[in-house]
């Protein structure tokens, strides 16, 4: 009787002291390397991952087995929560301009990792399936490194974070349908189903979140406003306009998509860049209920209004006036009390904390645990896995190419910059455009008087045309250089370097192509030859993971170097910076 009440419940037992002071100091350790790299190299998971390895099964197994699947998991609800804050910070309109910047540099990232595994075949004796299988592990990119990286380093909203993180997101859906294609075909019982039922969902669900947005979240959104004109301090809009109502809405939709794509057979990763990027949508481009205002506010507005326009002379000019400051006063407070309750907001103060000092060092750890690193250093396996890293550095560095502007054509009567970076320019040619229209206006002197040596100033009297046309081709000379579009190979090295890190994904398809049988098939060699085709593969896994994101911080401190030297002299160092437009937001 008593053996059965001790399985019905948990007995409570306090933890010894060595456990105490392991799990600290591995907390502590981790936000402390953390704080340490990221000040030195912009990348503090690199010693988070290998204060992984020490603390876990592959070097001190200071944990029990237990321990390890408990950080695992917490870890992987810090990789949701890092890729939904990714989708939060995702900006619409950029993402729009760089499309098809965004969707060439993915699948060039996929196509030729994939390519240049096929290499395994001489370099380790694998199958065709086993090449492709390794492809298919390094052809991701890991986002929680990338949402990672981009936010030490303050380029999560500039146009190459954009095109960085669609770029990677990318990937990593088709890594994650990879997944389910490399199980099915490890049991044995493949089919067109198993590989098209990934794909079909994936897309299924873009366009069914693309469809809620349109005809559910608009309509509730404009219904909600007209309630709150009507009727402010009803029960609906004092539900919905409380403090906790945007935590409640947004983990609804985090979770609901998540659990989702998970039943539906698609990657829950994908599914939580949606849920941030239809929040992000929905604080950016529908229209927002204005805050609560008071008959006695209202009031003495109007009577300081009245009083003013009574009082000044050109009463006909100040009263349209003072309706354009009431009305843009109006707009302002509701954008501050929006800003208040927008997604991002509500993320940092509510799930901030805990993700950034918990949840992410635990996740970047938990890879430290997938890390063999005693079965790593054989020499067969050594100069293998070296080679085939390179290559796959390679793969990964080759996507800057979309991001590099050559001076001329490359073949004749085919210029690069005009035919590939059309798409990607199409927006900066319209801001040109633009600019140009409005050269000779005195708001434009007043933007560029830090150039005024190379602006004629404006005069009253008319020009000629002559005249007109040499100011407006001088002042267009100046406007490129204000948003510079650079020769130089800042950018391209900065988008290659950040889409090397395999990280998580790479390590669950390696993982599961080994557990399923797919590195392990008989071949002509002992089936020993298998599993060091898993080595090979995990080693570049970690080596491009390490290398990725110590050579972006370099990049990015580097940059940094040089945006604050122009600062120092009067320049704008994020426009005339290295990045050009590519800085900006």
């Amino acid at each position: 009787m008593s053996s059965v009440k001790a399985t019905s419940y948990l007995p409570y037992h306090e933890p010894d002291i060595i456990t105490i002071l392991v799990q600290s100091t591995f907390l502590l350790v981790l936000n402390i390397v953390n704080h340490i790299f990221d000040n030195l190299i912009f990348c503090g998971l690199i010693g988070q991952i290998f204060i992984g390895v020490a603390w876990g099964t592959p070097g001190g197994n200071l944990f029990d087995e237990e321990i390890e699947h408990v950080v695992v998991q917490l870890g992987y609800l810090g990789l949701i929560l890092l890729v939904y804050e990714g989708g939060l910070q995702t900006r619409f309109s950029a993402l729009k301009a760089n499309a098809f910047l965004s969707a060439a540099v993915a699948l060039t990232g996929i196509a030729v990792p994939i390519a240049l595994s096929f290499s395994l075949l001489s370099l380790a004796y694998a199958t065709p399936l086993q090449a492709f299988a390794a492809g298919a592990a390094l052809c991701s990119t890991s986002l929680g490194t990338t949402f990672t990286i981009l936010s030490t380093s303050g380029l999560t909203t500039t146009r190459l974070g954009v095109v960085l993180t669609s770029g990677a997101m990318i990937d990593d859906v088709v890594g994650l349908v990879m997944v389910q294609v490399i199980s099915n075909l490890g049991g044995g019982n493949f089919t067109p189903i198993t590989v098209v039922r990934p794909i079909v969902v994936s897309i299924g669900l873009g366009v069914a979140v693309l469809v809620a947005c349109r005809f559910i979240a608009k309509p509730a959104t404009l219904w909600y406003n007209s309630m709150a004109k009507a009727k402010r301090s009803g029960p609906v809009t004092r539900i919905i306009g409380s403090t906790y109502a945007p935590v409640f809405i947004h983990t609804a939709i985090l979770l609901g998509l998540v659990t989702g794509a998970t039943y539906a057979g698609t990657s829950n990763l994908f599914a939580a860049y949606l849920a941030g990027a239809s929040i992000s949508w929905w604080d950016s481009e529908l229209p927002k209920a204005p805050p609560p205002v008071t008959p006695t506010t209202s009031g003495g507005e109007e009577h300081r209004a009245n009083t003013e326009g009574q009082d000044e002379a050109p009463s006909t000019q100040a009263s349209p006036n003072a309706v354009d400051e009431t009305t843009s006063t109006s707009d302002s407070t509701a954008a501050v009390v929006h800003a208040s309750t927008s997604g991002v907001k509500t993320f940092e103060y509510f799930y901030g904390p805990a993700l950034h000092r918990v949840f992410k060092p635990l996740f970047f750890a938990s890879i430290g645990f997938a890390i063999p690193i005693t079965k790593l250093f054989s020499g067969p396996i050594i100069w293998r896995g070296i080679i085939y890293t390179i290559l796959m550095l390679l793969a990964k560095l080759v996507t800057g190419l979309w991001l590099v502007r050559f001076s001329g054509p490359i073949f004749p009567n085919f210029s690069f910059k005009s035919k590939i970076t059309a798409a990607k320019n199409m927006k900066w040619k319209k801001v040109a455009g633009r600019s140009t229209e409005t050269a000779t206006s005195q708001t434009e002197g007043v933007q560029l008087r830090d150039r005024s040596e190379d602006i004629t100033e404006p005069s009253s009297t008319p020009q000629n045309p002559a005249t007109a046309n040499e100011g407006r081709k001088r002042t267009q000379g100046v406007k490129v250089k204000l948003i510079n579009r650079p020769l130089s190979l800042y950018p391209a090295a900065m988008l290659g370097t950040a889409m090397t890190a395999r990280g998580e994904i790479g390590f669950l398809i390696a993982s599961l192509a080994e557990t399923t049988g797919v590195f392990s098939s008989t071949t002509s060699m002992e089936t020993s030859q298998s599993s060091e085709i898993y080595l090979i593969t995990t080693w570049a896994i970690v080596l491009c993971t390490i290398i990725g994101p110590l050579s972006i911080g370099t990049l990015v401190k580097r940059v940094r170097r040089l945006e604050h030297d122009l600062a120092a002299k009067g320049l704008n160092g994020r426009k005339e910076g290295p990045l050009g437009i590519w800085g900006i937001c």
